[in-house]
């Protein structure tokens, strides 16, 4: 944590990149309300961008390029200078830095399972045979087929409410959302079931968000290193360590979680076929205080299918 000395640290406004989606905006202005807590005389603005993944919703996120989808615009502008960080789902962030830019902050994380939200209050034992479940992700398609292969998935999307009325109007039975995602939009009581991390585990970084900004300021990092937190940055650096060294993006059904129990980093991962016919977990553990962000060894260890 750092403690501001005087108003002369830091630029008089700091622009924030942001997509529009109401829970983008809700990232940014909470990672304002983070920093202005830390640096009370920091001024804030918040710069708009709509991506090519807000854009084009009429085919899937592998079909348009997957990697970058929702983040590419964001980080060309923060290249050229006309936002000084960038707010991002890290789900949705590559895991190779951007050329000129550099993570600046981990926040603490959220919630990091999926839900189920269905019509007629279904659970996942509960959907009727052949229901349409809405999912674009490779990796909930297929850990939900492993679980129920006599479902039906179809591509679904669109932001969190846009999805949740595609259910409510019928086109679908269901579909499955974050949990951090509905919590943060106050819509967390449209959800018909719960899953934990063993039924759908989630995709690496999940529920955490990530600043963005240019590798070469330092003003604007040393902002950022106030609302770090450690402990949420060794986990999901864990996790897209295990996503990178399988060349994987958003078009692979790979799932990663790890989390500091009893000073030790504990991973759970799995990568399988999107018919859920085929999924190989892995789990490992390394010694790693919650208070160190050192992931040079990443825990990946033995194999279970």
């Amino acid at each position: 944590m750092i403690t501001p000395s005087h108003a002369t640290d830091y630029p008089p406004v700091v622009r924030i990149g942001s997509r529009t989606s109401a829970l983008a905006m809700w990232q940014a202005h909470h990672v304002i309300a983070l920093l202005t807590s830390a640096w009370p005389d920091l001024h804030c603005e918040i710069v708009p961008f709509v991506t090519k993944g807000d854009k084009t919703l009429d085919q899937s996120l592998p079909s348009i390029g997957g990697k970058g989808l929702f983040t590419a615009e964001l980080e060309a502008e923060l290249r050229r200078g006309g936002i000084d960080l960038a707010v991002h789902s890290l789900k949705d962030l590559p895991v190779e830095n951007a050329p000129g830019t550099r993570l600046g902050a981990i926040c603490a994380r959220a919630d990091v399972r999926d839900t189920l939200v269905a019509r007629n209050g279904w659970t996942l034992a509960t959907l009727p045979s052949n229901a349409v479940v809405g999912t674009s992700s490779p990796r909930r398609q297929a850990q939900l087929l492993a679980h129920r292969p006599d479902l039906t998935v179809r591509s679904i999307r669109g932001n969190v409410e846009t999805r949740m009325r595609k259910v409510q109007e019928g086109d679908y039975h269901a579909t499955l959302l974050a949990a951090a995602g509905l919590q943060r939009l106050g819509l967390d009581h449209a959800v018909t079931e719960w899953l934990t991390v063993e039924e759908m585990l989630p995709a690496p970084g999940q529920a955490a968000l990530a600043i963005q900004c240019r590798a070469d300021d330092t003003a604007t990092h040393t902002l950022l290193t106030a609302i770090h937190d450690v402990a949420a940055a060794a986990a999901v650096t864990a996790e897209r360590e295990f996503l990178a060294g399988l060349g994987g993006g958003c078009s692979a059904p790979i799932a990663a979680f790890a989390r500091h129990e009893e000073e030790k980093l504990r991973m759970d991962a799995l990568v399988g076929a999107t018919d859920g016919r085929r999924m190989i977990r892995v789990h490992g553990v390394i010694d790693a205080p919650a208070d160190d962000a050192s992931t040079d060894d990443a825990p990946v260890g033995d194999e279970t299918t």
